[in-house]
């Protein structure tokens, strides 16, 4: 089979028309099928753009009941195909149902092949047009930054600020929950700074022993313990002229997080068992899904710390605050699982559209992309259902239409959407409710909500 020519399934049981067609569409790549089975088989193996079905097809040659099944079941599994049907000479009546179920056009015998070259060619240029529409409707959810979609207002938001605090030198501490991108944001800061020529080095505080946590940050000498046998360069020093991505700084343990001002402050380092002074030229983003304010009170996090590598603070907010981000997301991660996976193209029935909005994803843009990737391996169908995503608890079905769940998630949209208009200002934002300030008060607690300022 070759790649640069169109591919044309033709579904006829009858073998001198079946030859008749292919001579007439040489210029395509032809798949010839006689059954139903054979052309769902043809179907799913090679992804035609358009199919030329007769609707007289075995094991009912004279009716069409075989014909319309295979037309139902060709479009269930590949909605965006172009099928053309063929049907008996004067038999209107059933040309006019196949195209109510969704087939493209109709033709009728007896085969004039001028006519039907016309009509194929119309239904290939229909397809490469839609093609086509999708991509650039595809686009625009794209975001400028590399990794990151952003089609809601809050995300938005939140790259509208990394782009104007990138170009400057300031520390950012980006807070989200786990899962929700916070490396992407780190990144995107790098990318768009005048530091982008320079390595980024990414550490997670929380994936390495206190011990060694030390050592993987500032680096050691030779003899420096038991086991240092040569000398190390650490994480910052390899960020010299970078960015120095500090993840979950929240697990910092308090003895380090004293070195690290003192590094903040200084802008040199001193390798474990070293006494030389190294100055390094770095730029730190920090992030955490850690309350660094509750933390501080608990005197398990410096303040003093929080202020120099908070100059600005990034929230990014968890997806199930995003309103209409979670099919969007799934839809790209689809897209990128069925190209890696070499999987057929696949989409998102209705019913698993609405569990994927109604869903909490309390693991975040992480947890989504998990499932979507399984889902485009093991589904069987081009359609995936919430089953195949992991969707279908009975919790969840209920969740769609259940008044209750469906009040608090407007409750909770509508505060959180208040007090980000006033800038925090609780006064205000309970006077833009229309509600008392301690009911204000009671919401946000139901709701863990902080005041962030």
């Amino acid at each position: 089979m070759t790649d640069d020519k169109p591919r044309l399934l033709i579904v006829e049981d009858d073998l001198g028309l079946q030859k008749q067609l292919k001579w007439c569409f040489d210029e395509h790549e032809v798949l010839i099928a006689g059954t139903r089975a054979e052309a769902m088989a043809q179907l799913r193996r090679f992804e035609p753009a358009v199919v030329l079905q007769d609707l007289g097809l075995p094991p009912d040659p004279e009716g069409v009941s075989e014909g319309m099944a295979t037309l139902k079941e060709i479009l269930s599994v590949a909605p965006q195909v172009k099928v053309i049907v063929v049907t008996g000479n004067h038999d209107r009546d059933n040309a006019v149902r196949a195209v109510s179920l969704g087939a493209y056009d109709f033709y009728q015998k007896p085969v004039d092949t001028d006519v039907l070259r016309l009509i194929v060619s119309r239904a290939f240029n229909i397809y490469a047009l839609e093609e086509q529409n999708r991509q650039l409707r595809d686009a625009q959810y794209k975001s400028p930054f590399e990794g990151l979609i952003a089609t809601d207002e809050a995300m938005q938001k939140v790259c509208r600020m990394v782009e104007r605090v990138a170009p400057t030198d300031v520390s950012v501490l980006i807070l989200g929950e786990s899962g929700t991108g916070k490396e992407l944001l780190a990144r995107a800061v790098h990318s768009q700074s005048s530091r982008k020529g320079g390595r980024f080095v990414a550490i997670n505080c929380a994936a390495i022993p206190e011990q060694l946590l030390e050592s993987e940050l500032f680096g050691h000498e030779k003899g420096a313990f038991t086991g240092a046998v040569k000398q190390t360069i650490g994480k910052v020093e390899l960020a010299d002229g970078g960015t120095l991505f500090l993840d979950e700084i929240g697990d910092m343990p308090l003895a380090l997080q004293a070195k690290l001002l003192r590094f903040l402050q200084n802008r040199v380092i001193e390798r474990v068992g070293g006494r030389q002074e190294i100055p390094v030229s770095v730029r730190v983003v920090c992030a955490t899904n850690k309350d660094l304010q509750a933390m501080i009170g608990e005197q398990r996090f410096r303040q003093d710390l929080y202020y120099r590598i908070g100059e600005v603070i990034v929230s990014v907010p968890p997806l199930r605050d995003r309103r209409g981000a979670a099919s969007v997301l799934a839809h790209s991660f689809l897209r990128k699982y069925s190209g890696v996976q070499s999987r057929p193209k696949r989409g998102f029935s209705a019913e698993a559209i609405a569990a994927i909005e109604a869903y909490e994803w309390p693991g975040n843009v992480r947890e989504l992309e998990n499932k979507v990737k399984s889902a485009a391996i093991l589904a069987d169908a081009a359609m995936i259902t919430p089953d195949d995503l992991g969707l279908r608890q009975a919790d969840e079905l209920e969740s769609l239409f259940n008044l209750k769940s469906l009040r608090a998630r407007v409750e909770r949209q509508a505060v959180l959407q208040a007090i980000s208009i006033v800038d925090g200002n609780l006064s205000r934002a309970a006077d833009l409710l229309g509600i008392s300030r301690p009911t204000l008060y009671d919401l946000m607690d139901k709701y863990s909500i902080r005041d962030s300022r």
